[in-house]
């Protein structure tokens, strides 16, 4: 069994997200460490690209600082290097197929693995054009994360089918953000994907609050959430930790 799986194993899965490198790379690595004793299951590393399309104004910003600090994907991976000689909890890239192909996409996926990661996440990459990218993560034992959109009916099934790691749940249409309602119907989305596939399914996009990630949790595996994280360390910089700590526990607490 994957670590990936295993983070899903008996319980509900709280799976943060973080921008690598905003405010900096050591503040980024204790947020990590931080975020695992607060009982994350699974933390999400977003490398910082120039444009990334999926995401709101928030994590946008943290984007634009983390660059304007001089992170690169190669200090990210000795980063990650530096966690895994502390933690083996489960962690998954997200970032913009660009990052991942300027690098050379098996270069990139073998140094992935090589300094421990589990999953990537893509999200400008469709489920049509994955396979050049979900061939080398295979061949890396690297899960390449799916994620499928309320509106996808037919092809959530078709989706589902061939996902790996867990599945991504985006709740809402349009970009990450938090959102003061989500009115998609999870458990129907979740529904159709066991269906094709015995695998988690985590729900991300627009959940910000303990009551949204416990009502997610009642009808999938697991609540994911970056923007209302990223948030506090726009607003603390190096002094966010505690905080996102503190935050993180919450939202572990909410999802059990």
């Amino acid at each position: 069994m994957s670590r990936i799986q295993e983070a899903f194993k008996g319980k509900k899965a709280f799976i943060p997200f973080v921008t690598c490198g905003d405010p900096d790379l050591e503040t980024t690595k204790q947020i990590v460490y931080e975020m695992e004793k607060a009982g994350a299951a699974l933390i999400e590393l977003g490398i910082p690209f120039s444009d990334p399309t999926a995401e709101g104004s928030v994590i946008q910003g943290a984007n634009l600082r983390a660059l304007t600090g001089g992170v690169t994907t190669d200090k990210i991976f000795d980063m990650v290097k530096e966690i895994r000689q502390n933690t083996q909890i489960p962690l998954v890239f997200m970032t913009y197929a660009n990052v991942v192909f300027s690098y050379g996409t098996e270069r990139f996926l073998e140094k992935a693995k090589n300094v421990g990661m589990d999953g990537l996440i893509l999200p400008d990459v469709p489920f049509e054009e994955k396979e050049e990218f979900d061939i080398v993560c295979k061949k890396y034992g690297i899960d390449l994360i799916s994620l499928i959109a309320p509106t996808s009916h037919d092809r959530i099934r078709m989706i589902a089918k061939e996902a790996s790691g867990f599945v991504y749940c985006v709740s809402s249409l349009g970009v990450t953000g938090t959102r003061s309602e989500i009115t998609t119907d999870i458990g129907a989305m979740v529904k159709l994907v066991k269906e094709e596939n015995d695998i988690p399914c985590a729900v991300g996009f627009g959940i910000s609050t303990p009551e949204q990630a416990a009502k997610m949790c009642q009808s999938a595996d697991g609540a994911i959430v970056g923007s209302a994280i990223v948030k506090l360390c726009e607003k603390y910089g190096k002094d966010c930790v505690p905080y996102v700590a503190e935050y993180v526990k919450s939202m572990v607490e909410a999802c059990k």
